[in-house]
């Protein structure tokens, strides 16, 4: 089989880049169809990848106006030329979807969630004015049309599943993303008493890191955020001594923050939510958002604890649960959980689903 890969753009590393990672591992010889990309990201992560990009690579400054150039997109991941593939995997956030193939060509999605700002945050923008509220109108319809031309759904998550059922009308089979960062053995069998708890995340304002901050400046403990973003300014102004936010960190430094937590925390919902699990392969419990893919990751009471409101006060009461439980946490039984989501079982699910199109 000729198989492709597709994915929006290639611009920062985030979990939806992670996962095209991996699937290029499983196909190498694949070419990756983008419509743009970031050549430091390319050297870096996929030095050996064919890129095959759009007209779009040719706009001047394209990796740092593209947010507001959505309204090409649609045509330009129309105009890709795939018909001597088998097979084309699209790997996508939001455009990927919407190729234009052959009736012999099987398409298959794997979707990290139905377009967000499109559909289940659409109210949130709602006060952004009427060319941007039209635009929007006209990006919803074009990418319920999209949903159409995909012949079989992949799900990242049962929380995503339920989203493409309901905004896209589609069923769709699940398979979990894999984790990547990972303890390279097992784990010493009990938890040592680190001071600092840990935080991985892009820095945007639905991350709810600022309710973190907000929770920790009272409670006094040790908090390390790494990750950046645009909320990145606003969350230093915030936080109070014994909070430190690192920015970007590499891939090896990340694994010894895992390595040497206390318990990982996300307070925000996720469609899937890879650095939890990564957390939980070093055998470090988590305080998680009681929303979205959490609900399917973690088991209260022996992977971590949830809290119920993105409020400091129900994170604040989440950490005291979570302490107060701390020597009855097994690493060992949370890692062995943790292998529930690794490469090994992603390559396998993922080769099963290409020889069923077959």
């Amino acid at each position: 089989m000729k198989i492709a890969l597709v994915h929006d753009w290639l611009n920062n590393l985030g979990g939806a880049e992670r996962v095209l990672i991996e699937l290029h591992k499983i196909f190498p010889t694949a070419p990756i169809y983008v419509l743009f990309y970031n050549k430091k990201f390319v050297r870096e992560f996929l030095p050996e990848a064919e890129i095959r990009i759009s007209s779009l690579q040719k706009i001047p400054f394209i990796t740092k106006l593209y947010k507001y150039l959505f309204f090409l997109m649609p045509s330009a991941v129309e105009s890709f030329d795939l018909s001597n593939f088998d097979i084309v995997i699209s790997s996508s956030v939001i455009f990927a979807k919407g190729l234009v193939l052959k009736p012999k060509t099987k398409h298959i999605c794997y979707c990290y969630s139905p377009t967000r700002f499109l559909w289940d945050r659409h109210s949130e923008n709602s006060n952004q004015g009427r060319l941007a509220g039209l635009s929007r109108h006209l990006l919803r319809i074009w990418d319920r049309q999209a949903s159409d031309r995909v012949d079989e759904f992949v799900a990242i998550s049962k929380t995503v599943q339920a989203r493409i059922k309901k905004y896209y009308g589609k069923e769709s089979r699940l398979i979990y993303p894999p984790t990547v960062l990972n303890a390279m053995g097992p784990v010493a069998p009990r938890l040592p008493l680190s001071p600092f708890y840990l935080i991985v995340s892009r820095l945007f304002p639905h991350k709810n890191i600022d309710v973190a901050i907000d929770a920790f400046n009272k409670l006094g403990y040790e908090l390390i955020v790494i990750g950046d973003g645009p909320a990145k300014k606003d969350l230093k102004k915030i936080a109070s001594k014994n909070i430190k936010i690192l920015g970007f960190k590499t891939d090896d430094e990340i694994v010894e923050y895992y390595r040497n937590c206390k318990a990982f925390i996300m307070p925000q919902e996720e469609d899937f939510g890879l650095t939890p699990l990564e957390a939980m392969s070093f055998g470090k419990p988590v305080l998680a958002l009681q929303k979205g893919g959490a609900l399917e990751t973690m088991v209260e009471g022996v992977t971590g604890e949830f809290f119920d409101d993105p409020i400091p006060e129900a994170l604040a009461d989440g950490i005291r649960r979570l302490n107060e439980n701390y020597l009855n946490y097994s690493p060992l039984i949370i890692q062995k959980w943790a292998e529930k989501f690794s490469r090994e079982r992603f390559r396998t699910e993922v080769i099963q689903l290409t020889n069923s199109g077959q």
